[in-house]
């Protein structure tokens, strides 16, 4: 006779279970309203806030007494009920964490504080990186005279510089310590470019109020009060994490490898280098470097399938609780836990939200539909966390696992033969990479404007490898340090494989930036073209999906020039467009951590505004802020001339047998716009060995007369001189300013002859050197000119449309605004100058 199959007596009848389309409008519904809260330029009135916020929970109340029957008036009410919800108490969060921001007296002073280590601490190359929790009971005191002062943010981002290239920061600090500190803090303000990363949104996402750096200085004394409590759980996890963490990175000496092996197994991606990291972003594997959602659902089913095994050896707790429910049940809390300890990123909270729902639904004797558990637990990672929704992992995740079960709604039936099933398995494998390739390519585009056709090839090999090859030996590795050496070997050969597929042109196309409600349709096109629809259909789809992939690119006319100052902090980048060429004047600063605006900045904008080639790179002159992102630019885009003032044996001129150094007189014409060197006199000119008296001076005139000066960092003198070789020339339009307006320049017989309708100055916020410089600030005003600081104004654009700001057209409420100009005498957080900046 047949065994009895148990009883669930928590099984609910499906006749209770509410119609599917209710179970999809909800969620929608919810994430609507936090979606559109930020989308909003400033926050709502206090009371504005509560209103909304009271009448979408008294719509609830009233779905909840009289809408049981339902009908279209209660789901209609329902939704705009938790619309308005979602909104008001999003409205609520943020003003909290806005009030939760540094007190702008802070700024720049030298501090005592105290507190606690929280988190991973990140070693990186210009010191080590961490979440400081000051201590709300302990004084605030200003060095300079001990004075108390007011109470900090809740959370900072402090940095524990390198002094001399060497580490000055203890190498033994760890998450969980308290410290009294050194310090020396600012608001967290960051760089604001088109198509660039929003540090401003990454920190009041994370709750930071501050960033700052430990002083290191003479007299800056730091001290550590108390070791980790290891009965606060986040304190014993942060010390678990970071103890995991170093075991992996003194595993081995290749840092690469060591690198990703601690991104897999624990989430922390601190350690794979910039250059690596774009490495991994042209080939399409990026997302494998992390805790993703094969990682956690691998983890999960072999987690299930050893508490089954075990709980079968186990007759009477089988008789009270039947083995697939216990299997679930701790594959789902093993995996959670696995989530928390890789830093509970998106991925992971996307997959253990779909792995609760799914075994909670089995557990009642519900069915779900796979994608139906996919919105809900996206409801439920954007309620937790409102502000993923801006995260392009967000995204990325959830559409990938609707593709896929758009794609393949049902499971094919498992062949008998081995043979039959690994080809089953590779089968299914290039059909999915298909499937999220060409579904992801309009978010992907969306987002990092740029399509990688070496994804294909590579993730075919890396998706099994790293998932069933690597990160299981990376977790196990954990407990047997041996093993670590084992996943790195195993590891080296796909580096090699990403490293030969990133070097061809075609491996990464960039993608010019189209309108967002293009990905509307492509999404759709891209749903129509992975579907298991007729060819005809599946052809069609590529109209959709066409326009984004391929959007139509706006250029200056003939006879006209567009130029855009780009957002570098304390350097020089500006992109001048003619209609059919692009000159880039200056390459911005070398960031301190392996990472340059070159590869951060400027190639993103001009691959969103999809060049292939850089007609001309000016570089002004050889300091580090003019010429640190130089080498990415010239890695990253074929560089039809170089034009410089450096040295003649610059690294940078080495196997650039066409370069050329400036010299004035020299001139050409692009479509009808004269570009013309006014400086140095000869090449390589300088006055008392400064680098800055040999920058290249640039002129560009349009057809119209209106006019362009670059002038890199001259001095009074130079511009004596070059005042006097512009005669009587029309006054310029724009004016970038000299020295990022140092007291050593722009002097009063520049502006008389230049005459600029708008000067732009470009520097860092709150820049140790204090530029601009207040009397040349005043000096510009009283002539009358329209100052703009890149500070400010985030990147600054200049075209057909007229003049203007990254800030001011893609306004947040997460964003520091800069009402008043910072004091020239408040240091930056930088930790070492400029060579050849004096002040």
């Amino acid at each position: 006779m047949a065994a009895a199959t148990p009883v669930d007596r928590c099984a609910v009848p499906p006749a209770r279970r509410p119609t599917p389309w209710r179970l999809l409008a909800w969620p929608v519904a919810w994430m609507l309203g936090l979606g559109g809260h930020l989308q909003l330029a400033e926050l709502l009135a206090p009371a504005a806030a509560w209103a909304v916020t009271v009448l979408g929970a008294l719509g609830l109340v009233l779905v909840a007494a009289f809408g049981r029957q339902g009908g279209v008036a209660a789901a209609g009410l329902l939704a705009i009920s938790l619309l308005a919800l979602a909104f008001g108490s999003t409205d609520l969060r943020a003003r909290e964490r806005l009030l939760d921001r540094l007190d702008s007296g802070l700024e720049g002073r030298e501090l005592r504080i105290q507190g606690r280590v929280q988190g991973l601490v990140q070693v990186q190359a210009d010191g080590l990186h961490f979440v400081f929790e000051p201590d709300p009971t302990a004084p605030v005191l200003d060095d300079a005279d001990g004075r108390l002062l007011a109470q900090l943010p809740s959370r900072l981002w402090l940095v524990w510089p390198t002094a001399d290239g060497v580490l000055a920061a203890p190498a033994a600090l760890a998450a969980g310590e308290a410290w009294r500190l050194p310090v020396r803090l600012r608001s967290p303000h960051g760089q604001l470019n088109p198509q660039g990363f929003d540090a401003e949104l990454w920190a009041f996402e994370r709750g930071l109020g501050g960033f700052g750096q430990v002083r290191t200085g003479r007299g800056a004394v730091a001290q550590r009060l108390d070791s980790p409590r290891w009965w606060v759980p986040n304190e014993a996890l942060g010390r678990l994490r970071q103890a995991a963490r170093d075991r992996i990175l003194l595993s081995g000496t290749d840092p690469a490898t060591v690198g990703v092996l601690a991104a897999l197994a624990i989430g922390d991606q601190s350690a794979i280098g910039p250059v690596l990291w774009a490495q991994f972003r042209d080939t399409g594997v990026a997302h494998l470097m992390s805790i993703s959602g094969l990682h956690i659902t691998l983890f999960a089913a072999l987690a299930q399938a050893v508490l089954a095994a075990l709980w079968r050896r186990w007759p009477a707790g089988v008789a009270r609780w039947p083995t697939p429910r216990v299997a679930r049940w701790g594959g789902l809390a093993l995996a959670a836990a696995y989530a928390v300890l890789s830093g509970w990123g998106v991925p992971a909270q996307r997959t253990v939200g779909m792995l609760a729902l799914g075994v909670a639904m089995d557990h009642a004797g519900w069915r779900w539909p796979a994608l139906l558990r996919g919105v809900w637990a996206a409801a439920g990672v954007a309620t937790l966390d409102p502000w993923a929704l801006l995260q392009p992992g967000f995204w990325l995740s959830f559409v990938a696992v609707t593709w896929l079960l758009a794609a393949d709604p049902d499971a094919p039936a498992v062949s008998a033969s081995w043979r039959q099933r690994v080809g089953q398995a590779l089968a299914q494998t290039w059909r999915s990479q298909w499937v999220v390739g060409l579904g992801l390519a309009p978010l992907v585009v969306l987002w990092f404007n740029q399509w990688s056709l070496a994804a294909w090839p590579a993730n075919l090999l890396a998706v099994p490898w790293v998932t069933w090859v690597i990160t299981p030996l990376a977790l196990l590795g954990l407990l047997l340090p041996p093993v670590l050496g084992l996943a790195a070997l195993l590891l080296e050969p796909l580096l090699g494989l990403t490293a030969v597929l990133a070097q061809p042109s075609w491996a990464s196309l960039p993608v010019p930036a189209g309108p967002a409600w293009l990905v509307v349709p492509a999404l759709l096109g891209a749903w129509l073209a992975v579907a298991r629809l007729p060819a005809v259909v599946q052809a069609l789809a590529a109209l959709l999906v066409l326009p984004v992939l391929w959007p139509a690119v706006y250029r200056p006319a003939p006879g006209d020039w567009w130029v855009q100052a780009l957002d570098v902090g304390q350097g020089s980048v500006a992109l001048v467009h003619t209609h059919q060429h692009l000159l880039v004047y200056d390459a911005g600063p070398a960031q301190g951590h392996g990472e340059d605006a070159g590869e951060r900045v400027i190639w993103p904008a001009l691959r969103a505004l999809g060049q292939r080639q850089i007609d001309e790179l000016v570089l002004s002159h050889g300091d580090q802020d003019h010429i640190g992102g130089a080498a990415s630019l010239l890695r990253r885009l074929p560089v039809a001339r170089l034009r410089h003032s450096l040295d003649p044996d610059h690294p940078l001129l080495a196997d650039r047998a066409g370069a050329q150094p400036c010299q004035a007189g020299q001139t050409w014409t692009w479509d009808g716009v004269r570009f013309e060197v006014l400086w140095p006199p000869e090449p390589g000119a300088r006055r008392h060995g400064a680098t800055n008296a040999a920058s290249c001076v640039l002129h560009i005139e349009d057809a119209s007369g209106r006019a362009l000066l670059l002038t890199g960092d001259i001095g009074v003198a130079e511009e004596a001189l070059i005042a006097a070789a512009l005669g009587k020339r029309p006054a310029v339009a724009v004016l970038l300013v000299p020295h990022h307006g140092s007291r050593s320049s722009s002097s009063q017989a520049l502006l008389a002859a230049t005459r600029p309708a708008v000067a732009v100055m470009q520097q860092g916020y709150r820049n140790r050197y204090g530029h601009p410089h207040p009397e040349v600030l005043a000096r510009y005003l009283a002539a009358g000119i329209d100052v703009v600081r890149t500070d400010a104004c985030g990147a600054w654009r200049w075209d057909d449309a007229g003049a203007s700001c990254t800030r001011d057209v893609h306004r947040r409420y997460w964003h520091h605004r800069l009402v008043d100009a910072p004091h020239p005498s408040a240091g930056a957080l930088v930790a070492n100058p400029e060579a050849g900046e004096t002040e």
